[in-house]
């Protein structure tokens, strides 16, 4: 049996003895009346009717300190009966011993505990001062709470099975990806505690009949109640929000908070924006509550199988967390977890915020070679064949997938037929782009790809804007392998901006980022996971800026020419080539 203290509280009568001396055989731990402690004085004083004040009660609760201390040093755990009414009480009890603390609260009506005690004799608390005590008491939020009208073997049972079946980990919310980290931390033996919001008709036993669902899940224990949720993991408490970014992550927090204890770690693996992750730091840590904010890449797919994890807070703190976030990341070339501590603060935001820039642009590089393609009169299956070759020389996960879904019919037509071109986004490009000015480094193609999302949102304007203008009749001069050309130059300029704003950032911020180890995290998991990413790797080694390799600088001056050709074709025939453009224009 693991270390454990366990006290057993609530006010008198409710059977605190009784309880613990069954738990006591049960587990074959001694267990210690706090009533045995108290000094001849407060016996006294309660036997003439008069309550203890806070004074009375510090020299005996400190002794039942004290007791418990000498049991965790000797790695022996026991069980400690004590009425600890007060919030402050407890505090006294599992002072430096707050990780091996377990609560149990035994808790019933006045009317029904006042009648068990005046049905009790030779005992000196007499019923007269119960009411003083449930006038004291104050609920405790961290505790097992149990009602005894169960039967004391009852009671013990439902304590040993609590106290010996904690989980290691909390999942709070289970979206999407909440659910596929979920699966993926029990597939790799993680017991997980679950936990999603009740609302009555819309969200019900959303944990439970999750867990029904798949057989990995099998030992999680599923909640809809925050404080059964929090009392039913280790301490100190791992817990991961995965919940929308924003106003709705501080109402978690702020929920969270009374169930939790000190040194409890939240992990927000969300895209929260890396300033507010820095202040939710700093407020925590007032409250003695650990935080770590951690980017999480993959999707659906990767968050189940194996995602790219970026987190970042402090050291000492993501220690505590690191193994269960390496047993669920991607595996890189060499079987290395992608997952890495980032830096302090935000950092680890940061670097996410900037991957979806990156990100961004990359998708549209691609709409823009399909434009092109498309405009050379190719149709889907043939875009997606001339893709196909080029994963030979220039592969990423986001080229494949393109390819698969070029490939995708929807009855007799092509799938992407049928999608409408309007854009929409979720924050983290426009804060990059923010971050960009913020920080005065051009990148030119993240603000690129985020305007033309915002251009294509405006789907009927556009329609009706281009009914006053004659379409030319000009045709493009262009091969496909121009346009690979093309596409590998401004591949290479977009890595460059984000790798060129994540080093400004951490210089400002001294975060002191391993721009080499982020991109090895980057090579497998996350949705820029490519070849050109995997060669960073090493050039990161040696120069922390890739225009400065001579071998990059030699293959950016063989593909210029071809850039300059598909941007001046592009802009001749009206075809929209805003990113390809934006990485030519920074050049120059």
């Amino acid at each position: 049996m693991k270390t454990k203290i366990i006290f057993i509280i609530g006010v008198s009568g409710v059977g605190k003895s009784t309880v613990a001396n069954l738990l006591s055989k049960k587990l074959q731990v001694p267990f210690f009346d706090g009533d045995d402690f108290h000094h001849e004085k407060n016996i006294k004083k309660m036997a003439s009717g008069t309550p203890l004040n806070d004074a009375d009660r510090y020299d005996w609760l400190q002794s039942l300190n004290e007791l418990a201390i000498k049991h965790v040093k000797a790695k022996t755990s026991c069980i400690i009966v004590c009425s600890a009414l007060k919030q402050a009480y407890r505090d006294i009890l599992s002072h430096q011993i707050e990780k091996y603390s377990e609560w149990v609260f035994l808790h019933g009506s006045f009317d029904q505990i006042k009648k068990r005690l005046d049905n009790r004799k030779n005992h000196f608390m007499s019923s007269e001062l119960l009411k003083s005590q449930f006038d004291t008491l104050e609920e405790p939020t961290n505790a097992i709470k149990i009602n005894v009208e169960k039967s004391p073997e009852h009671i013990v049972e439902i304590i040993k099975n609590l106290s010996n079946n904690k989980s290691e980990f909390g999942l709070f919310g289970l979206g999407v990806m909440g659910k596929s980290l979920s699966r993926n931390l029990a597939n790799n033996g993680v017991k997980l505690s679950l936990f999603n919001r009740h609302i009555a008709g819309k969200e019900e036993n959303i944990a439970l009949n999750f867990k029904k669902e798949f057989p990995e899940l099998a030992t999680a224990l599923p909640f809809d109640d925050i404080a059964a949720f929090v009392n039913s993991i280790q301490q100190p408490r791992k817990i991961m929000l995965m919940v929308n970014a924003g106003k709705t992550i501080d109402l978690v927090i702020e929920n969270l908070l009374p169930y939790l204890t000190k040194g409890d770690i939240l992990i927000d693996g969300g895209n929260s924006n890396y300033n507010k992750t820095k202040e939710r730091h700093d407020y925590l840590k007032s409250k003695n509550i650990y935080f770590i904010g951690a980017g999480v890449s993959g999707g659906e797919e990767g968050a189940l199988r194996g995602p790219s994890i970026m987190p970042g807070g402090n050291e000492e703190t993501y220690k505590k967390i690191q193994p269960f976030l390496e047993k669920i990341a991607a595996k890189d070339e060499n079987k290395l977890p992608c997952c890495s501590y980032i830096g302090p603060e935000g950092s680890g935001h940061f670097v996410k915020m900037v991957h979806n820039g990156i990100e961004y642009a990359e998708m549209q590089l691609l709409a823009e070679v399909f434009t092109l393609l498309k405009n050379l009169g190719k149709n889907p299956d043939e875009i997606a064949a001339i893709l196909e070759s080029w994963k030979a020389i220039e592969n990423s996960y986001l080229l494949e997938i393109t390819i698969d879904i070029l490939r995708k019919k929807d009855g007799e037509d092509w799938l992407i037929h049928k999608i409408m071109d309007k854009a929409g986004n979720k924050g983290t490009g426009n804060w990059t782009t923010i971050a960009t000015a913020q920080l005065g480094i051009p990148s030119t193609m993240v603000a690129s790809s985020l305007f033309a999302r915002y251009i294509s949102f405006f789907k009927e304007e556009r329609i009706t804007v281009s009914t006053y203008f004659n379409t030319n009749d000009l045709s493009l001069n262009l091969n496909s392998e121009e346009i690979l050309k093309a596409y590998q130059f401004a591949r290479i300029i977009n890595h460059y901006q984000g790798f060129k704003l994540i080093k400004e950032a951490s210089n400002r911020n001294n975060w002191n980022i391993n721009l080499s180890e982020l991109a090895r995290i980057w090579t497998n998991g996350c949705i820029i996971r490519s070849d050109l990413m995997t060669s960073l790797v090493t050039t990161f080694k040696t120069v922390d800026n890739i225009l400065h390799e001579p071998e990059i600088i030699e293959k950016l001056q063989a593909l210029k020419p071809f850039i300059k050709k598909v941007v001046t074709e592009g802009i001749v025939n009206e075809v929209a080539v805003s990113d390809i453009n934006g990485c030519n224009k920074f050049l120059k």
